[in-house]
């Protein structure tokens, strides 16, 4: 099976690698379960100080894996298991984390890769870097539980202003706007980050992780939304419109929606 998520540790510091190199990091399925299953391991390991979370190569993800959903969530019962339980049970994972999470960005940060580096608690990335959650050219709306992670980090007008417009921002923009931590040049990341993860690693951990638990409860989540707003979330999949943005995606063509 092509993409899975790799995982290394050095000293008081975990790094989960993003790595599906022929797709630029798409996640896939598979990879929304592991790194589910990943982070749960580390938030368990009271040993660790830090988790910093990156993608292989130049790319840090260019979202989920989208020729795989024409079977994995083609319908509401398979689209609910998809983005429920596999990516935001994943996000979930990586946002209640014991530990500080730290993404290294570099290249692609876009869809579902935003929404991973939205969950961590600290982003660094380089110049390269380019955000984004372009999905209104392909039909289809954000999942509730991935946009509740964009909402607790990023706010509700910058996630308009990316999802209505489906821009793709640059690493000074995406800085100016909340988006990321800190910019720096993309042959210097991988020290920024490593001393970044240093630092927190050096202060004392029963601090840090009663930081994140106050920061969490005092940024307190909306009420859950009916079985009915979870229904209508994702009645795009009976759409013409979704049909036309996944048809034009695989011809690498322009869709033409028709409101429907």
């Amino acid at each position: 099976m092509s993409g899975e998520i790799l995982c290394a540790r050095d000293a008081h510091v975990a790094t989960v690698t993003l790595h599906n190199p022929d797709k630029l990091n798409a996640v896939n399925a598979h990879m929304w379960r592991e790194l589910r299953r990943t982070l749960e391991n580390l938030s368990a390991d009271e040993s660790l100080r830090c988790v910093v979370v990156r993608g292989s190569g130049e790319h840090f993800a260019a979202g989920g894996d989208i020729h795989e959903f024409a079977t994995v969530r083609d319908t509401y019962e398979r689209a609910l298991v998809y983005h429920d339980k596999w990516v935001a049970g994943a996000l979930e994972a990586l946002a209640r984390c014991l530990h500080p999470t730290l993404a290294l960005i570099r290249g692609n940060c876009i869809g579902g890769g935003l929404e991973i580096a939205a969950a961590c608690d600290l982003r660094i990335c380089g110049q390269s870097a380019r955000f984004g959650v372009p999905i209104n050219r392909l039909g289809f709306a954000i999942a509730h539980g991935e946009l509740r992670g964009l909402l607790r980090s990023i706010g509700p007008a910058v996630v308009l202003e990316l999802l209505l417009e489906g821009r793709i921002l640059s690493a000074d923009e995406a800085c100016a706007k909340g988006l990321v931590t800190r910019v720096v040049a993309d042959d210097l990341l991988a020290d920024e980050v490593d001393a970044t993860a240093r630092r927190i690693a050096a202060g004392a951990p029963l601090v840090a992780r009663l930081h994140k638990r106050l920061v969490r409860r005092l940024a307190a989540d909306a009420a859950p939304l009916t079985d009915a707003e979870v229904r209508a979330n994702f009645a795009y999949l009976e759409s013409e419109d979704y049909r036309i943005g996944y048809a034009a995606f695989l011809a690498r063509s322009r869709p033409d929606f028709v409101g429907r």
